[in-house]
């Protein structure tokens, strides 16, 4: 990978980190602004302080807002927004 190529895919992760945490404070109505929410902050737990009730929605938002698809067998992309957009690209990466 060159430095443009470098420099395409870090802009992209960036994108879609600000995507998700939009769709998260939209989806489940959180009373926070996206920009508040870091990208490595857990999702679950004591970071967004999300439940398991959280989960069908936020399954749901992620596969509207990025045409993928993700179970609950899939707890480790749920770790925090990076990795939730890690495992969207490396599911794009697998389709090609």
């Amino acid at each position: 990978m060159n430095l443009f190529e470098a420099r395409d895919a870090a802009r992209e992760r960036q994108e879609m980190c600000l995507r998700m945490k939009k769709m998260i404070v939209e989806r489940l109505d959180l009373p926070i602004e996206p920009g508040w929410i870091t990208d490595d902050q857990p999702v679950f737990g004591r970071g967004l302080e999300l439940d398991s009730v959280d989960t069908l929605e936020l399954l749901l938002g992620v596969e509207a807002e990025f045409d993928v698809s993700l179970t609950e067998d899939d707890r480790s992309a749920f770790g925090s927004v990076a990795c939730l957009v890690e495992h969207i690209l490396k599911d794009r990466q697998d389709i090609l």
